[in-house]
């Protein structure tokens, strides 16, 4: 998994992402201005970096330029805004950036995104500026219907991706006592349910949350509620 610097002056953009990403595993460091994130980017040298171009000092564009020409973009760089346009994509690729996606951020288009910078850019390779027309990932500003990021409703959604069978290894055989009263023995049932999930994704809670059917924040609840533990299976020990 990588480590990830998101960068946002907004408090709750920076807690979403980094709730969303730390589920896939990933480590995350956050900063709220464009000072926080040149120590972080000193101090830790991350795999990939979620940079807003609104900021109240220096603005992302800015930053971006200033990594760019003292030779410090060596990491892909995916820009944010919330009044982005084909012209300030363009511009943020010219610098460098290996993305752009446009807030509010759909889950879908996040995790495809970094998924995607990372797989194309080797870990602490220098990162060459992109040509508008070898940009793929501009698709923040093309008018899909996906639906906006939030706190209680951009949690879950279809990732798009094939589902392919996974091995989980050995599997020891699911018996339920059903001598007892309902509630118990359905307790029991969700119980072995919600474990064979969280095995199954690797303890990816987002992608739980899409099995499953089920708001995040709901899926919280109900694991807490069944007694379910949510470190067990998470990759890295993600918390």
């Amino acid at each position: 998994m990588a480590t990830i610097l998101v960068v946002d002056d907004e408090m709750g953009i920076r807690a979403l992402l980094s709730e969303i990403l730390s589920d896939e595993g990933h480590t995350i460091e956050l900063a709220e201005n464009a000072a926080q994130a040149r120590a972080v980017r000193e101090r830790l040298r991350p795999d990939l970096v979620l940079l807003d171009i609104w900021m109240p000092d220096v603005d992302g564009i800015s930053l971006l330029k200033e990594w760019g020409s003292s030779g410090l973009l060596t990491m892909p760089v995916i820009m944010m805004s919330g009044h982005g346009t084909i012209d300030t994509a363009v511009e943020a690729t010219k610098f460098g950036a290996i993305a752009f996606l446009e807030k509010p951020i759909t889950l879908q288009k996040l995790l495809r995104a970094v998924e995607q910078s990372l797989a194309r850019t080797p870990a602490r390779a220098a990162t060459t500026a992109l040509t508008p027309s070898a940009q793929p990932m501009m698709n923040g500003l093309q008018g899909h219907n996906d639906g906006p990021l939030t706190a209680e409703s951009g949690m879950t959604g279809a990732m798009g991706l094939p589902v392919l069978p996974v091995d989980l290894g050995p599997q020891a055989e699911q018996s339920f006592d059903l001598d007892r009263p309902l509630r118990e023995a359905r307790d029991a049932f969700e119980k072995s349910y919600f474990e064979f999930h969280l095995a199954r994704e690797n303890g990816s809670m987002t992608r739980v949350a899409e099995k499953t059917g089920l708001e995040r924040t709901h899926l919280y609840r109900k694991l807490k509620q069944l007694g379910v533990d949510l470190t067990r299976n998470r990759r890295g020990g993600a918390v």
